[in-house]
């Protein structure tokens, strides 16, 4: 809009594009940066850069621990409304809600986008001691139960999931494509995954897959928990009930049951000519 001498004011844009270059600087693989590393990564005057870090941690854009930044978790937060209108989310609230009341576990909701899979809705544990999930996190495909659900029934998923690497997250992380295909094979087989400290040490998760209208996949949905309450014999005994709600899900947003045999039987595609850029 022009100011008073008739100019175009580019200020406000130019600051917001500074900003923009901050915040993408964070990522899965480097989800904490030093004020040097924002620096190199958006190429900003250190002056600038400094000025504009330090008002991003005030109004809680980010947040700071010693010498490093982070993405600050009220800003995930901020973003939790623009989720709600979703109808996915809207009428999976119930399933959702069902999960964590019989489980006794949180219960979360995930899309996937492009090789990363997001929280869009969650029901959270009343447990004293929790794994916490906030609605926006963002989170690999290759590592944790929900992701591999993912990566199990959306060919398209694998494909970007192995383009992107499939990183290191603990000693439990799969980063063998020939594993990772074989491990996808079997959830297919068992209609559920399960995981143990895959992402992060003492945690574990069990999830099942959300189909739409056409019988295509657009969710997982499944609980996270501490391992010391969520270990193998404990995910036998919640695996029926998750892929119970799962299926509860489904039907809430569409999904015709006569779709069910064709997309819990068809064959996982062998993910290794992703690798080589097939």
């Amino acid at each position: 809009m022009p100011d008073d001498d008739g100019r175009t004011s580019v200020v406000p844009v130019l600051v917001l594009r500074k900003i923009t270059q901050i915040l993408r600087s964070f990522s899965i693989e480097q989800p904490e940066l030093t004020l040097q590393q924002i620096i190199r990564t958006t190429g900003l005057p250190p002056s600038t850069c400094q000025r504009l870090v330090r008002n991003l941690v005030v109004e809680g854009f980010l947040d700071r621990d010693d010498d490093r930044y982070r993405i600050g978790l009220d800003f995930v937060q901020w973003a939790a409304p623009g989720t709600f209108g979703l109808d996915i989310v809207r009428l999976t609230r119930p399933a959702l809600q069902a999960l964590r009341d019989r489980t006794g576990e949180t219960a979360c909701l995930y899309v996937r986008h492009g090789p990363f899979r997001t929280v869009v809705s969650l029901a959270e544990s009343r447990h004293p001691v929790i794994r916490l999930f906030v609605v926006g996190m963002v989170m690999p495909l290759h590592a944790g139960s929900a992701g591999k659900v993912l990566l199990a029934w959306d060919p398209t998923a694998r494909q970007e999931a192995v383009r992107h690497g499939l990183g290191r997250f603990t000693e439990h992380t799969t980063v063998d494509i020939d594993e990772l295909t074989g491990q996808l094979a079997a959830i297919r087989r068992a209609g559920y995954a399960a995981s143990f400290e895959e992402r992060d040490a003492g945690a574990a998760s069990i999830s099942a897959p959300v189909f739409g209208l056409s019988g295509e996949l657009v969710a997982a949905l499944g609980i996270g928990a501490p391992l010391q309450r969520l270990g193998p014999a404990e995910a036998g005994r919640w695996a029926p009930t998750v892929m119970e709600l799962a299926r509860d899900a489904s039907r809430r947003i569409g999904f015709r049951a006569e779709m069910r045999a064709e997309n819990l039987s068809a064959p996982v595609a062998d993910i290794r000519a992703t690798a080589t850029g097939d």
